[in-house]
């Protein structure tokens, strides 16, 4: 049996995004504040982010770059032995998706507060059933 504190301090950024992810959901799914659950559902985001950032890390990988470029041989590197910077690139996408949702969910947070003088979830849905 594997030592079980060990696995825990081995793996302590899954850890990490777990409590992250479970904040953010939380804070989406139990709180009536908009603004709150926008907050929330970014926590969330994040989280899975910088997830998918540490898995993409090889640990002694080096850039898939060619360092002696013209004419001059490169060291042989093994494929093996670069990282992958396509999961990078991804999430700097994500990134940018990430605060352009978060800038529109504002925007529409400041249209129904501006609309229904509140942003407390369940206010507005008993204002409503009264239109």
């Amino acid at each position: 049996m594997p030592d079980i504190l060990g696995v825990f301090v081995a793996k302590y950024n899954y850890w990490l995004f777990i409590v992250l992810m479970m904040v953010g959901l939380y804070a989406m799914i139990a709180k009536n504040n908009l603004i709150k659950k926008l907050v929330g559902m970014n926590i969330f985001q994040t989280a899975i982010i910088f997830f998918f950032i540490s898995i993409a890390y090889k640990k002694g990988g080096t850039l898939p770059i060619i360092e002696n470029a013209h004419g001059h041989s490169a060291p042989a590197i093994h494929a093996a032995e670069y990282m992958n910077p396509l999961p990078h690139v991804l999430m700097l996408t994500a990134i940018v998706v990430s605060v352009a949702t978060f800038g529109v969910a504002l925007a529409l947070a400041v249209k129904t507060y501006r609309r229904f003088q509140t942003l407390e979830e369940d206010e507005i849905r008993i204002r409503m059933r009264q239109k």
